[in-house]
């Protein structure tokens, strides 16, 4: 994404991460973080807010939606194929259920879920690097905040 320094100053950020498979969802919310900082959100800006697992991040997503403190929440999470599945429930239920809360409210809910096969997938997808989840959620949520704080702007009258 084009997205430069400043893009984030004057928005407010929810991150809302599973505490489940920890050894990855910490680095989602370190790369989330720190992409949001360097795009000039202070750090008072950032509210984070941990879940027991992948299901419970729409709950808590819509809840800080509703309180409408926030220009857009990030959702972090990782779930990893299993032998049944339940693998595929989950995946289903956090991605419909953060798409539901997003537009429930109005307030921009980005899926920062990594969904993978094997544990070498989810190092992959929260290492920093050009696959890092938790930094493309963060840009996502800039971009949406800003398009809806735009759209959602009077335009101005013809003739004015």
């Amino acid at each position: 994404m084009g997205l430069k320094g400043g893009d984030a100053k004057g928005l407010r950020f929810g991150l809302v991460t599973a505490s489940f498979n920890a050894v990855y969802t910490r680095r989602l919310l370190a790369s989330a973080k720190s992409r949001l900082l360097a795009l000039g959100a202070p750090p008072t800006a950032l509210h984070e807010v941990w879940v027991p697992g992948a299901l419970e991040l729409p709950l808590a997503a819509q809840a800080l939606a509703k309180s409408r403190r926030f220009d857009a929440i990030i959702t972090l999470g990782c779930v990893i194929r299993g032998d049944t599945s339940h693998y595929d429930l989950v995946c289903e239920g956090a991605m419909s259920g953060t798409l539901q809360a997003s537009l429930s409210t109005g307030v921009p809910v980005l899926f920062g879920v990594i969904t993978c096969e094997n544990k070498a997938q989810a190092i992959a997808r929260c290492n920093g690097g050009p696959q890092d989840s938790g930094r493309h959620a963060a840009e996502a949520a800039v971009t949406m905040a800003r398009l809806l704080k735009a759209e959602s702007k009077p335009s101005p009258k013809k003739g004015s």
